[in-house]
């Protein structure tokens, strides 16, 4: 085959790998015609022009416009398709961005659904955890009157100022198992499950437990992991956290939400005699 053979829609079709249909719509367009047409009107291409189909295939890759890709053609510079490629890594890098975060906040919901769903409600354990990346919202300000979820309202807003993905699951943060026991429904802090954070709840071994309820509705579960402790000779190390597991997302029945609640612990040390 050189440059001056002809080929019919069906052989260039093959040729390209474009189908006929595709072929007669760019045709309509004015992006791809055929260099001949003979009797009842066929189309006949030139082997050359599988250039444009290349152009075209690229162009397309980098969902480029027909309308644009039409404008191309005709007039194309490396000036031109070098401001194309530019514009296009822009929004590339923008999708991907979203794509990822996507990505992300799918992973930290399926791992907690999992969770969830194996976890031993009624049991309390000790358990060897890794660190937990988080970002950790300002202290929050129980005001008198104030109720939990006017005061997750205004974290909310704080974290929106702050540029914070609020698609992330939300935990309550406490800053000891006395602060929790006292006023449950009251966490010092609220923080976010985003895996980007520089903060992050420590690894190591935490007594945890689980209860079931609304948000800041926690049951007995201070009082059940204070009896283990004690049964165990336990000492709480640090921060207490709330994690729901399962929330909105995965339960219609508010009543039904499960959290995990988790506080570290040491084993205390005996006296000597």
């Amino acid at each position: 085959m050189n440059g001056t053979d002809l080929l019919s829609i069906k052989d260039f079709s093959v040729f390209s790998g474009i189908k006929q249909s595709v072929l007669r719509y760019y045709d309509e367009l004015g992006l791809l015609s055929p260099v001949k047409r003979g009797e009842n009107n066929y189309r006949y291409y030139s082997p050359q022009q599988i250039v444009t189909v290349k152009l075209i295939n690229v162009l397309n890759d980098l969902n480029t416009t027909l309308k644009e890709i039409g404008e191309l053609e005709k007039h194309r510079t490396p000036e031109s398709i070098l401001d194309l490629l530019i514009r296009q890594e822009n929004k590339f890098d923008a999708e991907m961005r979203r794509l990822q975060a996507a990505y992300s906040i799918t992973h930290v919901f399926r791992g907690l659904i999992q969770a969830g769903i194996a976890a031993d409600e009624f049991r309390i354990s000790v358990v060897e955890a890794d660190a937990l990346p988080i970002i950790l919202g300002p202290v929050n300000d129980f005001a008198e009157n104030h109720i939990f979820y006017e005061t997750f309202m205004r974290f909310g807003q704080q974290a929106h100022n702050a540029r914070v993905n609020m698609s992330y699951p939300v935990g309550g943060f406490f800053d000891s198992i006395e602060s929790f026991t006292a006023e449950p429904s009251q966490p010092s802090r609220f923080f976010s499950l985003d895996p980007t954070g520089l903060e992050s709840k420590a690894a190591g071994r935490y007594l945890v437990g689980y209860t079931r309820g609304y948000y800041g509705e926690m049951g007995d579960i201070g009082d059940r992991l204070l009896a283990y402790a004690e049964e165990h000779t336990l000492s709480f190390n640090g921060p207490l956290y709330v994690i729901y597991m399962l929330d909105e997302i995965s339960i219609k029945d508010t009543s039904q939400y499960l959290a995990q609640v988790s506080v570290q612990v040491s084993n205390k040390r005996r006296r000597r005699t």
